[in-house]
């Protein structure tokens, strides 16, 4: 039985396709509780690029035809309302104006950015040369660690996407994992567990098993994430998520209304 998809994007996005619509049908067909729609927030700290996140000026109307999907949906399957946000250290306060114009569900803190190279993005990959793999991480562990901190958001997204493109250092980052889960539990936020890993080079979830097991040693709460970028993906890989929750002890996935967190029994 499936349960709750809180990571999709759609066409606004630039670099997905679908409308919301679409996306609500996928998930009532793989029989989904929820689904939450959460597109890319415009980019604040570098001029838009195109392809990379809706544009500002595209927020009302997203949010506005969220909302009627919501009212529209009502009694069939539950439609959240959500973003996914960038933390970008300087820009917190920009974000926390911005969050306060819309009555979001929930809403997704992505580091996707270190400095104005978006990491998570294929086209940018020849940005890793010449970089030391293993300080890449210390300071994408650093950010995310500061977007915990910041509580700006109910979720952390994706938490060790830093990994997406297979770029590992051959030191251990174990310490920065259990650090980043300890700021998590701290602040009280929930992580995400991001399916489309499974489909990228790392061939694994986000995060890894490891940092899934420190979750469940320091009580950290979760919710579950397609990262769909078409409706077809909409709860792939799920079956593999959350058997994967039950193996490491988690009895319980999260949702949000209004901001508020409640327990959904698996």
């Amino acid at each position: 039985m499936l349960f709750v998809d809180y990571h999709t994007h759609h066409e606004r996005c630039g670099h997905a396709v679908g409308a919301l619509e679409e996306y609500i049908e996928a998930a009532m067909a793989k029989g989904l509780k929820e689904i939450g729609l959460s597109d890319h927030q415009p980019l604040l700290h570098v001029p838009h690029i195109e392809g990379s996140a809706m544009r500002m000026e595209e927020m009302p109307g997203y949010v506005e035809e969220a909302l009627a999907l919501q009212r529209k949906y009502r009694g069939q399957i539950d439609v959240k309302v959500g973003l996914e946000a960038d933390w970008v250290e300087g820009y917190g306060e920009t974000v926390r104006d911005l969050l306060a114009k819309y009555p979001f569900d929930y809403v997704i803190g992505s580091v996707h950015f270190l400095g104005d190279w978006d990491h998570t993005n294929s086209a940018e990959l020849e940005r890793w040369e010449g970089r030391d793999v293993y300080e890449t991480y210390v300071e994408y562990y650093r950010q995310v660690q500061l977007a915990a901190a910041s509580r700006l958001f109910d979720i952390i997204g994706h938490l060790d996407v830093i990994k997406r493109f297979g770029r590992k250092p051959e030191r251990s980052v174990e310490d920065l994992l259990e650090q980043t889960v300890v700021a998590a539990r701290d602040a009280g936020v929930c992580v995400e567990v991001n399916a489309s890993g499974l489909r990228y080079p790392c061939a694994e979830q986000f995060p890894s098993v490891r940092v899934l097991e420190m979750m469940k040693s320091h009580g950290v709460p979760l919710t579950v994430g397609s990262d769909a970028h078409q409706p077809g993906f909409v709860a792939e890989g799920f079956a593999t998520v959350y058997a994967l929750l039950k193996q490491v002890g988690f009895t319980h996935v999260h949702g949000f209304t209004g901001r508020k967190r409640y327990e959904i029994e698996l």
